[in-house]
């Protein structure tokens, strides 16, 4: 079987964000598995209206498509997850209502109070809904984690159960991606 295409989604483009960090580490983990080639996707390169906004603009209705076609290029994702107000960022939630990921997997890096672990919850639900397949193992950045990588300088490599949980996280998504390529290759 080919590698699997997977796509790790920046889901926040708030000024001074936390999210290239999860991100880039996410994806550096995810490269060295040999069946998976990863890109990574920033919200920021897709700047869309609300789904079903009457005032979208072209160029908005048209990134909307371009979001859309490009995210049918891949077997699975993985998304950044920031929590703000025990919920996942506005603009990620509308690039996923505008998204197209019927029968594959997703998985989650989380942040935030409590490892984002209750925004994660919520895309868990949403997903069930869109027929994805959500893997178990999420990856929590709890705020301690998150304070020392943003404030003191230390890498999300110091913390070896977020190391952990990425590796239990990315077979998942293995398993995962490979049977439902074969289901919808079938």
């Amino acid at each position: 079987m080919s590698k699997l295409k997977i796509a790790v989604i920046v889901g926040s483009t708030r000024i001074g964000r936390f999210a290239d960090h999860p991100a880039k580490w996410i994806s550096a983990i995810a490269a060295e598995r040999p069946e998976l080639d990863v890109e990574v996707l920033d919200l920021l390169d897709y700047p869309m209206a609300f789904f079903g906004e009457a005032s979208a603009s072209e160029a908005e209705s048209e990134t909307a498509e371009r979001w859309k076609k490009k995210l049918r290029e891949f077997d699975g994702y993985i998304f950044t997850v920031a929590e703000y107000n025990h919920a996942p960022t506005a603009v990620l939630k509308n690039a996923i209502d505008l998204g197209d990921f019927i029968q594959k997997p997703v998985a989650f890096v989380g942040y935030g109070g409590v490892g984002g672990a209750r925004a994660v919850e919520h895309l868990r639900l949403v997903f069930v809904e869109m027929s994805a397949a959500s893997v178990r193992t999420g990856v929590h950045i709890s705020f301690p984690e998150y304070l020392s990588v943003a404030k003191d300088g230390k890498s999300l490599n110091d913390y070896p159960h977020l190391a952990e949980a990425a590796k239990n996280q990315l077979e998942q998504l293995i398993w995962w991606g490979k049977a439902l390529k074969a289901a919808r290759a079938g």
